[in-house]
């Protein structure tokens, strides 16, 4: 007899019962994947020039959430607005024009890792040249310069909480902790530019040098690389990946000595996964799990609070041939989504044992990719074809809603004292251009207009059934004060007072 499949917390909820009705299932991955769709492309290049794009990232705040930084190559950072439509017929040069919103020279050398910082004011650039630099995005300035390293950088993540503490990972083999605060102490120093140097609080060397790689005469310096760094949500965690084998390491920040614990694909036989390194590191927005890009061509998926169990799932069917194709996994710890070597993105659903599903756009390796933190279903992907592209599952049913999306709600109720009191606080004001109400208005209609809802669900039998004595007295009643002191007066309240809060609007 077969067990039953235990439960699992990547099960979606079908359907639900409310109150007798039968809500509408959410819509699987599968329902929607026809929908899935690139909705626009830019091109990288500066000048005329084309560049590869390097690293990506879209900001971290809801309000800016659309705003995507990309690195290239050659150096240079570049913001775009995602936000606009990108017109079927423009060419992918256009596009960029068109979105771009400013771009400056960071490095004089390729910028491998961006990472947002103090919301969205500041961006922090890894660079090949061994150092990271500190930006205020406004005025396209350096304010630091975070040296230490003797190796290209080729990741970094800020703390969760903390966005002056910052960790990086390098080419030499070491991660380094950094506190934006020293930037006044004594130890700090002025570049020949002028910029503010910043030294390292901690600096952990050889952190995943295996002891069989000094028998191995390739590939010296890849074989003790830092590929990716991780500052997770319990604040005081760093996880660390390599290029000499697909051990995941954690450190303790208050006792980096050595390493907490670590984790790999497969815990009994560890030692025929020295030559698979991993090219990335990811986790969600809540912390509870992190995936890892594996050269292998598989991307494992781990629970923090588990890891002596090893991963909990693996995903195939991309080809990572190169430490350049990165994965991430999405806010909502919903789906992965993958570079790779072939030229296609993949995206596979967590809670689903089925194969990926290809974004087949792209006409070279696919590297960078990243999920808008904001809006559901939204990523985007960098290509060596010079192109950055966006994707969007227009169908997805988010817990969120954009303000426009609120608005649309608050005007679709059909009531004609509603549309009357709309008429009198939606009049534009002479010091005002925005074409939307002001939230002044708005809550002023929310909080005070009665709505006039469909009655269903309960009839009248049933409610008598569940009234006694004065209530159901009360309940016969169809005077103003009954219907005033019934449940249902507040919204389906008497004309009276329809009348009497019309004319206290009409009177402001």
């Amino acid at each position: 007899m077969e067990n039953p499949k235990p439960y699992s917390i990547f099960q979606n909820i079908r359907s639900r019962e409310l109150n007798g009705f039968r809500v509408r299932k959410r819509p699987c991955f599968d329902d929607i994947a026809s929908e899935f769709s690139e909705i626009g492309a830019i091109s990288a290049e500066h000048l005329g020039n084309e560049t590869l794009p390097m690293a990506i990232s879209f900001c971290k705040t809801t309000k800016n959430s659309h705003i995507l930084a990309m690195s290239d190559e050659d150096g240079f950072l570049s913001l775009y607005d995602t936000g606009h439509k990108f017109p079927s017929f423009a060419s992918h040069q256009e596009n960029a024009d068109k979105t771009k919103i400013c771009d400056w020279l960071a490095h004089e050398n390729a910028v491998f890792d961006i990472c947002w910082v103090k919301e969205d004011t500041q961006i922090l650039t890894a660079s090949g040249d061994q150092t990271m630099k500190v930006w205020d995005v406004q005025e396209m300035k350096c304010v630091g310069e975070l040296t230490g390293h003797t190796g290209s950088v080729k990741s970094m993540c800020s703390h969760p909480t903390n966005p002056d503490i910052i960790v990086s990972g390098s080419r030499d083999g070491s991660f380094s902790l950094w506190d934006l605060r020293c930037s006044s102490s004594s130890k700090s120093r002025r570049g020949l530019r002028g910029d503010l140097c910043i030294h390292s609080t901690a600096v952990v060397r050889g952190a995943h040098t295996s002891p069989q790689a000094k028998r191995i005469r390739q590939c010296k310096a890849a074989s003790v690389s830092i590929t990716s760094v991780l500052y997770l949500k319990d604040q005081v965690s760093i996880a660390t990946a390599g290029a000499v084998d697909s051990i995941v390491k954690f450190w303790d920040t208050r006792n980096l000595k050595s390493s907490v614990t670590q984790t790999c694909p497969n815990l009994q036989s560890a030692e025929k996964l020295r030559l698979h390194g991993i090219s990335s590191l990811s986790q969600d927005q809540n912390g509870v799990f992190l995936s890892a890009s594996c050269m292998d061509n598989r991307i494992y998926l781990y629970n923090i609070l588990q890891l002596e169990k090893g991963p909990l799932r693996s995903f195939s069917g991309c080809r990572i041939e190169s430490f350049f194709v990165k994965s991430a996994i999405s806010p909502d710890a919903a789906h992965v989504v993958s570079g790779s070597s072939d030229g296609n993105a993949y995206i596979w659903q967590v809670d689903k044992d089925q194969g990926p599903i290809a974004l087949n756009s792209h006409d070279g390796e696919v590297t960078a990719v990243d999920w808008c933190q904001s809006e559901v279903g939204k990523l985007a992907t960098a290509s060596d074809d010079f192109t950055v592209r966006f994707w969007n599952r227009s169908s997805y049913c988010s817990g969120t809603r954009s303000p426009s999306s609120k608005r649309r709600r608050v005007m679709a109720i059909p009531s004609l004292d509603r549309r009357l009191l709309m008429n009198e606080a939606l009049s534009p004001r002479k010091d005002s251009d925005s074409p939307f109400p002001s939230d002044e208005a708005l809550h002023q209609i929310n909080s005070t207009t009665p709505i006039t809802l469909p009655e269903f669900g309960t009839p009248e039998g049933h409610k008598k059934k569940f009234l006694s004595g004065p209530d159901l007295i009360e309940f016969s009643e169809k005077t103003p004060k009954a219907a005033l002191q019934s449940p249902s007066s507040v919204l389906n309240p008497p004309s009276s007072l329809k009348r009497t809060i019309r004319d206290y609007f009409v009177a402001t």
